[in-house]
């Protein structure tokens, strides 16, 4: 009868340990499907670019196509994502295996109309399939750490995007005396890698039993822990059965989003190819994206370690306007120093002006920021495919010594400063709004 106690003492103690267990893996997981959904699916082309330009596969008009046909990709994912609410684990394998065999695909490309129109469709079917990986790994793992009362740690889930841009970055900076179409395969083999490891270990904590710590554990609890990113597409989804609140109250902050959406996308698609103009050796210019992708990784640690009592307002100002700082540099100079400068304080800020940017807008409609919400993924998606867009409408044409990659920095540079300078001087959300 004595011995009963340490028995239950020492299962209580099992299952803390498994649920310990349980929830490292369930970030592990997290970080490595966005990495594979992000890194690769998203933005392996971005490393890629000045590669195959070398490599004479690709013009720059065509790769500005490829890219824009990515970013309309992961539109059309985001608009249809919310048809996998019941079921994000199965969906979420399946969109990894998307993104692995589009990545593949791309290293068999040949001939001029190969790469301009196959490669445009596999850019585009990978912007989809990586959108539903996003929102599909985003939605289960934050709601599975929300279930074991460790919704805290959803933050580091959001590492994988940043985690995922450096290692397709220093892969192509490493590798990039190879092929352009070598390293779209080792891409394409390294993305089938993370996908078997994801298949192999979700099975093993899906629905498993646990201890909801600190009480929580309801699906509604769940839904406040996530993300921004899941929040966002899913909103765009459900906002047409949501009454819509006036839109012109918040027109400003859409507008203010849908500019970082465009302010972004030019470096994070053409940085790379900046820098070859200046020096041809790989090893030199290709550093650029994996200093990209560290910034971004670590940037959502630091925000979430020292800014955390920063009104979100603020926050996204500051990440705003570093962007456009950020976006600026390669105007004055084009020296190496001065696009890795780039790089640091665009990747820096991307993922913490999308996090500051969602989180103030619930804080306007704390009652219901769907409407909101979908308004501004929408704003963003439409800025992500201009960037591109204008770099291919301006072609191969100069104007002041400034070509088109130049130009889309101009344009980037002036609307992330006049933004910036918008969400500092406006007027904050009321106190009685705020979460």
């Amino acid at each position: 009868m004595q011995e009963e106690p340490a028995l239950t003492h020492a299962g209580g103690m099992d299952e803390a340990r498994q649920q310990r267990t349980d929830t490292a893996r369930i970030v592990t997981l997290g970080i490595i499907a966005l990495a594979v959904a992000m890194g690769i699916g998203r933005f392996a082309f971005t490393p890629l670019l000045p590669l195959m330009l070398r490599d004479g596969g690709l013009s720059a008009a065509t790769g500005a196509e490829w890219a824009a046909a990515n970013y309309f990709g992961y539109l059309v994912g985001a608009l249809t994502a919310a048809r996998f609410a019941s079921r994000p684990q199965q969906a979420l394998r399946w969109a990894l295996i998307g993104v692995a065999v589009t990545t593949l695909a791309v290293a068999g490309l040949g001939g001029p109309l190969g790469l301009k129109y196959g490669g445009a469709a596999l850019r585009f079917a990978s912007g989809v399939f990586s959108a539903w990986a996003l929102v599909c790994a985003s939605s289960w793992c934050l709601a599975e750490l929300a279930r074991r009362g460790a919704a805290p740690l959803g933050a580091w889930v959001f590492m994988g995007v940043g985690v995922g841009i450096a290692g397709a970055g220093s892969l192509s900076w490493l590798g990039g005396m190879q092929s352009a179409a070598w390293l779209w395969l080792e891409l394409g083999l390294l993305s089938a890698l993370g996908t078997w490891f994801v298949w192999r270990k979700l099975r093993l904590v899906s629905g498993r039993p646990c201890v909801a710590a600190g009480g929580v554990g309801s699906g509604a609890q769940a839904r406040a822990h996530a993300g921004p990113a899941v929040a966002a597409v899913a909103a765009v989804a459900a906002a047409a059965a949501t009454p819509r609140a006036p839109r012109r109250a918040h027109a400003a902050l859409v507008v203010c989003y849908g500019s970082f959406g465009f302010g972004y996308i030019v470096p994070a698609t053409f940085l790379p190819a900046m820098a070859r103009q200046q020096v041809a050796d790989p090893l030199l210019f290709g550093i650029t994206w994996p200093l990209f992708g560290v910034a971004a990784a670590l940037s959502v640690a630091a925000a979430a370690r020292w800014l955390a009592a920063w009104p979100r307002q603020r926050v996204w100002a500051l990440a705003q306007g570093a962007m456009a700082l950020g976006t600026a540099l390669p105007l004055l100079t084009q020296a190496l120093w001065a696009l890795a400068a780039s790089a640091l304080l665009v990747g820096g800020t991307f993922m913490v002006a999308t996090m500051a940017g969602m989180q103030w807008a619930r804080e306007q409609l704390p009652a219901d920021p769907t409407p909101l919400l979908a308004r501004m993924t929408v704003a963003f998606a439409t800025g992500q495919i201009l960037g591109p867009v204008l770099v291919r409408v301006l072609g191969d044409k100069q104007a002041a010594g400034w070509d088109a990659i130049a130009w889309a920095h101009v344009a980037a540079s002036a609307v992330l400063a006049l933004t910036a300078a918008w969400l500092a001087f406006a007027r904050p959300a009321p106190a009685a709004l705020s979460t």
